[in-house]
Formats: C-alpha cells, sequence, structure tokens
C-alpha cells in the first residue's frame, strides 16, 4: 500500500488531542494534512501554537473548511462535534473520525443506530471490531480510560468470565483534562499532588458497559470505578480485579490468544511501568492472580491510544493501509 495517499483535515487542531494527530499525520508514510482548522487560531502558523513542530511544517490555521479531503478527524470538545456536523453540509464521500464522545454512547456497537446527524457511526476499538470498522464511514473514537479499561476485560468478557463485580482503579496525566486551563490542571496544584475525581460516575463507565454486556451472554456484574488526576502529564494506569476461576498459565493463554493478531497489546510477564507507554500506541497488560482475583495491569498513553493514536490506527483500517503504518513510536523511557 506504499502509493497509497490518503487527504486529512483536522477540525479543532489547537488543542492536545488536534495537536498530538498533527504530529502523527506529518509523518504518516500515506498522509497529507489538507488543512488544519482552527477558530481561535485562525490566521496563524501551527507552530505557533505547537511549538515542536516549529521546522517541520509551513501549515496555518484556517477557519474555512475544505471539502477535498478524504478524511476528517473531529477533534472539538464534547457536544461540539454533533453541532459541527449539524451545521455543515459534508460531501458523503469523507470519511469522519470523531475524537469526542459525542457518539460513543447513542449509537449500538456496530453503527445500526442513526443519530440526529443522520449518519451512523462505528465505535472505533479495533482490538474489539477490526473488520466493521474497516467497512465503516464514521469512526466513534473511544474514550482514553474506556480503551484502557475495556482492554483489560474484553478476553474475560469473551468468555463469559465477568459473573462477579469489577473493581478498577485509575491514574491519569493533567493532558487528559485537555488544554483550557482549570483549577486542577494548574502546575502549582497538580505537581506532587493526588487527588481522585467522578468517583463510581466517571462518564467512560457508559461505553465500558455497552461493550462488556453485548459481548457477554449473562447480565453484567457492577464495575465499579475510581479514576484519580496524577502528578505528570500524559500516561494512563488502572488496575482492575475481579474473581475468577482461571489460573494464572489459564488467564495468560486466554490474553496471548485474543490479542495475538492485534499488534498494540502487548502481554508483560513482569509489572510495567506507565514510561514504557507514554509516547507510543500500545497498551501493556500484566495480570495476576491473587487468591480468587485476577489482576489485571493495563496502561496506555492517554494522547495516543487513549486519542490521536488510536484515531490514526482507525484511519489506517478505514483505507485498507498496515494497522501500524505511521505508529511505531518510540517510548520516552526516561
Amino acid at each position: 500500500m506504499g502509493g497509497v495517499s490518503i487527504k486529512a483535515g483536522i477540525v479543532g487542531g489547537a488543542g492536545y488531542t488536534g495537536g498530538e494527530l498533527l504530529r502523527l499525520l506529518l509523518n504518516h508514510p500515506n498522509a497529507e494534512v489538507a488543512f488544519v482548522h482552527s477558530n481561535s487560531q485562525a490566521g496563524k502558523p501551527v507552530y505557533a501554537t505547537h511549538t515542536d513542530l516549529l521546522g517541520d511544517t509551513d501549515l496555518h490555521f484556517a477557519d474555512v473548511l475544505e471539502q477535498d479531503v478524504d478524511v476528517l478527524f473531529l477533534c472539538v470538545g464534547h457536544g461540539a462535534a454533533k453541532q459541527f456536523l449539524e451545521a455543515q453540509q459534508l460531501q458523503p464521500s469523507i470519511k469522519i473520525i470523531d475524537l469526542s464522545q459525542d457518539f460513543r454512547w447513542n449509537e449500538s456497537l456496530r453503527g445500526e443506530v442513526v443519530n440526529s446527524c443522520g449518519r451512523d457511526f462505528v465505535y472505533g476499538l479495533p482490538e474489539l471490531q477490526r473488520e466493521a470498522i474497516q467497512q465503516a464511514q464514521h469512526i466513534a473514537n473511544p474514550g482514553c480510560f474506556a480503551t484502557a479499561i475495556q482492554l483489560a476485560l474484553l478476553p474475560l468478557a469473551q468468555q463469559n468470565l465477568l459473573h462477579d463485580e469489577v473493581h478498577v482503579s485509575g491514574i491519569t496525566g493533567s493532558t487528559g483534562a485537555g488544554q483550557s486551563l482549570s483549577a486542577t490542571s494548574h502546575y502549582s496544584w497538580r505537581s506532587g499532588n493526588i487527588s481522585n475525581y467522578k468517583v463510581l460516575g466517571h462518564q467512560h463507565l457508559h461505553e465500558i458497559r455497552r461493550t462488556l454486556q453485548g459481548m457477554q451472554q449473562q447480565e453484567l456484574p457492577s464495575i465499579n470505578f475510581v479514576p484519580y488526576r496524577g502528578p505528570f502529564t500524559r500516561g494512563i494506569l488502572c488496575t482492575s480485579y475481579t474473581r475468577c476461576s482461571l489460573s494464572q498459565a489459564e488467564a495468560e493463554e486466554l490474553y496471548h490468544s485474543y490479542y495475538s493478531s492485534h499488534p498494540f497489546v502487548i502481554i508483560s510477564g513482569s509489572t510495567p511501568d506507565l514510561k514504557q507507554v507514554v509516547n507510543t500506541n500500545k497498551c501493556l497488560l500484566h495480570l495476576q492472580q491473587e487468591g480468587e482475583y485476577l489482576v489485571i495491569t493495563s496502561m496506555i498513553d492517554n494522547l495516543l491510544k487513549g486519542a490521536s493514536g488510536q484515531a490514526v490506527q482507525n484511519m489506517n483500517l478505514l483505507f485498507g493501509l498496515e494497522e501500524q503504518a505511521g505508529l511505531k513510536l518510540k517510548a520516552s523511557a526516561f
């Protein structure tokens, strides 16, 4: 597929996910960035906002939407993606990948439900439904915590093994809160500090439950999730545990089998650390049997596998490219 060239547009390019997506596409062997849309930064060079791109591109932010693209990425805030699509008359040939939560909740897994925008969206978790993504026109990119937690639990749900309450604790970096300043994203508050938030009520629980219930034959038990804000910029680490009858060896065999054809999910034989995934599209999983409980540690980069990297992974699938194209990234490590 070396000769394939994809013209991409980005709407909402001034934020964290838009900037990360731009970095990936500028270095993608099969992609060309046609425009980067931003109402707040229109007319300015993109490197004025994303300063690490100085010398990499001469693109300027635009306030006009171009139609001559193959794929349109929506990196706008929650609620704004649906409003944007309702207000636009896009060419029907344009594929859409939405990174907000607007089309994750009220759609069926395979996109049979048509929303108020008149478009059907497929839930874009490749490790769940790669084939459906390959046939789709519109993709609802999963949430960051939802990605980390679902990848930890998919093999159990597939085998109908989630029969007892699931407990999850997860910590995320400050970029997960977006670029707009808030009291809990200021350096002076975040540095050396930690707090929980949205305890047992995080918005990603909806898509997690919808996915897992769709895989299980029996009723899904409670999923109890406590998220934390961490004193670092990027990355997510989740620890999930539930009663499970599998032995350590059986659990490892199940997970290796489930993810054998999925290049970005790696089962680690030793306890991983977050810097192994930061700046990559990987998800690392570690399994540990403790008495009657199976403990699954999962970690991702919230801006890559949790957002822009997964969006590019979905683009690759939509256009018949190698799934890892443009995503063979090196972890920061230190």
